[in-house]
């Protein structure tokens, strides 16, 4: 009977040993679920971000606004019927 307690209580410990410790155990389970909320919400900022690109280009292939709009901020330039002014702020002095 005592060697039947004994392998009772070894097979109880090999169980606890999984669940706590071992491989798919409690604490590496809820470190997945961790991992994988966040790369659900990394995920999602990347759906947002891909969706306002795809806007964009669907802008740019459709409107000359949005290529104007590009142009003037990226590359500077300015129509012919255009004046452009620079303002330039002095640095340290104030007149």
């Amino acid at each position: 009977m005592k060697w039947l307690t004994g392998l009772l209580v070894v097979l109880l410990l090999g169980l606890q040993y999984k669940l706590w410790i071992g491989e798919g155990s409690v604490a590496e389970v809820w470190q997945l679920r961790q991992a994988l909320e966040t790369q659900r919400a990394e995920n999602e900022e990347l759906r947002s971000r891909n969706a306002a690109l795809d806007a964009e280009v669907t802008d740019l292939k459709t409107g000359l606004d949005a290529i104007e709009e590009r142009a003037r901020r990226d590359l500077g330039m300015i129509r012919r019927d255009e004046v452009f002014f620079q303002v330039v702020e002095q640095s340290g002095e104030t007149p």
